[in-house]
């Protein structure tokens, strides 16, 4: 393990006390600020993904979806690290299980799976707001959001391959970021890339300095959050729907998207404001 990866693996492993979930410690904080509702991960040091803060997190993006009042979410964490990926100490204490922890270990990684399609699934955006490193499953969680905004320091890394665990949960997320090639380079060295890099390869949007980073999402989730939320919505879904399709099957799904958005009040307020040069106002139907 080189000196780089270290601080990033050693929080996942063997240097805090197990997460069980059976106490009252908030492991993602909700914080709520007009249309915007931003979950901050703190589960320090590593910010690790353990079944307790996946769980917190998927109650807090259902409670999400069916809140109209939500527009934009966004994920960040507290401390120095995004997330150093799940928790290694915690899967590793059950080896000890009767089955080897092969139960445990199906329900990590169902738990993983189901939340990074709630993601996707979630009918508002989802901004990664990233400030230090996102390694394994913390990186699949950056990948997996709408939008990510990185601050300059932040670094990024699918290493689970260092400790003889290749990261193919999280290759999903990042395949369907960045091009084959450079998913599996990063996958099969893992090592680090910084902001920089990671931006020049499609993982995040936009890398600002550190002390401007949260302005910097609140300013975009300010953005979306004005439009019309149907139609953002309709937009988001349309296009994860036709994502790998055929070029013919895609816009026949996406004309017929097209057109039920026209039918929309949102659709005919926009259209109607825009020829009478008024702002619009969205009627949410």
């Amino acid at each position: 393990m080189t000196d780089v990866l270290r601080p990033a693996l050693e929080g996942t492993q063997m240097d805090r006390p197990l997460e069980t979930g059976s106490h009252d410690t908030v492991l993602v904080r909700s914080e709520r600020q007009g249309p915007v509702l931003r979950l901050v991960i703190d589960n320090p040091p590593a910010n690790a993904l353990s079944i307790a803060v996946m769980e917190s997190l998927q109650a807090e993006l259902d409670s999400a979806a069916a809140d109209t009042g939500i527009r934009v979410v966004v994920i960040t964490a507290a401390g120095k690290l995004f997330s150093g990926g799940h928790d290694l100490r915690e899967m590793t204490s059950h080896r000890q299980d009767a089955d080897a922890g092969r139960g445990f270990f199906e329900r990590t990684f169902a738990v993983c799976s189901s939340l990074m399609q709630s993601i996707v699934d979630l009918p508002q955006p989802v901004i990664a707001e990233v400030d230090g490193i996102a390694t394994a499953a913390g990186c699949q969680l950056v990948a997996s959001c709408d939008l990510a905004i990185a601050s300059d320091r932040s670094r990024f890394g699918v290493n689970g391959i260092d400790v003889g665990l290749f990261c193919a949960t999280p290759s999903v997320a990042l395949t369907r970021n960045v091009g084959l090639k450079t998913a599996m380079e990063m996958l099969l060295t893992g090592e680090m890339i910084d902001a920089a890099t990671a931006r020049d390869y499609g993982l995040v949007n936009r890398v600002v300095p550190s002390a401007e980073l949260m302005d910097a999402v609140a300013a975009c989730a300010r953005t979306i959050a004005a439009k019309s939320p149907v139609a953002v919505s309709i937009g988001k879904a349309a296009v994860y729907g036709q994502a790998g399709l055929g070029l013919r099957e895609a816009y026949q799904r996406t004309a017929a998207v097209m057109v039920e958005n026209m039918l929309t009040g949102d659709a005919e307020e926009g259209i109607g404001a825009f020829l009478d040069k008024r702002q619009p106002s969205w009627r949410r139907e």
